[in-house]
C-alpha cells in the first residue's frame, strides 16, 4: 500500500480574536485538494478548544493562522494545550503576519514552521509532504 498512503489529517484554527480567516480558508482548502483530511474550526477559537478539536479528531498535524500580532502568546499556549491533552506530539505549524525576529523563538518553542505572507499554496502542500509524511509512515 506504499503507493496509496494515508491521508494526512490536518486541523486549521483562528486562535484569538483575530477576524481575518481568508488565508486560514485558501490554506485549507488547498490542503484538501491535494488529498488530505482538513478539519477547520473557524473563528475566535481558544487554545483549549484547539486541542480539544485536535484530540477529538486524532489529528496528525495542527495548523495555526495568527494574523493579529499575538503569535508569541497564542503558539506555545496551543503547544502546551496539546501537551495537557497528552498529544504534545502532533505537529504545529502556522502562518500569518509574524516578524522574522520571531521565527527563531517559535522554532525553539516546537512550531515546526512559519508561512509568512506571500507564501504559495503549492509551498505549503509541498511542506506537509516533504515534514509531516514521514513523521506520520
Amino acid at each position: 500500500m506504499a503507493d496509496d498512503p494515508r491521508k494526512l489529517r490536518i486541523l486549521v484554527a483562528k486562535p484569538g480574536l483575530d477576524g481575518h480567516d481568508r488565508g486560514a480558508k485558501v490554506v485549507a482548502r488547498a490542503l484538501a485538494d491535494a488529498g488530505h483530511e482538513v478539519v477547520y474550526t473557524g473563528l475566535h477559537q481558544t487554545p483549549e478548544m484547539i486541542a480539544a478539536a485536535a484530540v477529538q479528531e486524532a489529528v496528525d498535524a495542527v495548523g495555526l493562522s495568527i494574523m493579529s500580532g499575538a503569535h508569541m502568546t497564542l503558539f506555545p499556549a496551543v503547544i502546551e494545550a496539546l501537551a495537557a491533552r497528552g498529544a504534545g506530539d502532533v505537529t504545529v505549524f502556522g502562518g500569518g503576519i509574524v516578524p522574522q525576529d520571531d521565527l527563531r523563538e517559535l522554532a525553539q518553542m516546537g512550531v515546526a514552521r512559519i508561512f509568512t505572507p506571500g507564501t504559495s499554496t503549492n509551498e505549503i502542500v509541498a511542506w506537509v509532504e516533504s515534514y509531516l509524511r514521514p513523521k506520520v509512515a
